[in-house]
């Protein structure tokens, strides 16, 4: 027994460290935002902004009305009302994500009417869309609408989340971007 006894304890201690090493987060884990989770038309808050996707639809083409400006293509076009928490100080949607199938998907910045860096206040809602440009092949099953004020990245921040069913949405031809406007609550 004296002779397994060294085996044994040399057994259990690399056990162990395969056990720690499994459970150990990755660097990506520990820097990710935290994710708050919503449906369409459900509202959520972080801690910086308040927002609620009231409407998604699919388009043929986006038109930007005041600016004499369209685009055609497979547009996803999603409408959010968002507000700020407790400060306006560098509160707007500085980054909109879409995630279908695993490809991220970054809101267009060739409509001039858009909410992505539209100032958002404290306690009343600004309403506004953002449109997003999908390959054809990305505009079926589930997608994921990511938002947050920080610029760039949200390490070790809250981030968003809104699922949107892409098989349940209307297609139109043709949508009006508007302006983003202050719409109270």
């Amino acid at each position: 027994m004296r002779r397994a006894l060294p085996w044994i304890l040399g057994a259990a201690l690399a056990i162990g460290a395969g056990a720690v090493t499994a459970v150990t987060p990755t660097d990506d884990d520990v820097l990710a935002p935290f994710s708050l989770r919503a449906e369409v038309g459900d509202a959520v808050s972080s801690r910086t902004m308040a927002a609620t996707v009231t409407a998604a639809t699919l388009a043929d083409e986006i038109v930007v009305p005041d600016a004499g400006w369209s685009a055609e293509g497979d547009w996803l076009v999603v409408t959010i009302e968002a507000s700020a928490r407790h400060t306006e100080v560098d509160a707007a949607v500085q980054l909109a994500t879409l995630t279908v199938d695993g490809r991220v998907f970054l809101a267009s910045e060739r409509p001039s009417a858009a909410l992505r860096g539209t100032p958002l206040r404290a306690g009343i809602d600004t309403a506004g869309m953002l449109a997003f440009e999908l390959p054809p092949d990305a505009t079926g099953g589930t997608a994921e609408l990511r938002l947050t004020t920080a610029f760039i990245t949200s390490e070790l921040d809250d981030m968003i989340v809104v699922t949107i069913d892409l098989d349940d949405l209307d297609r139109t031809a043709s949508v009006d971007l508007t302006a983003s406007e202050v719409v109270g609550r």
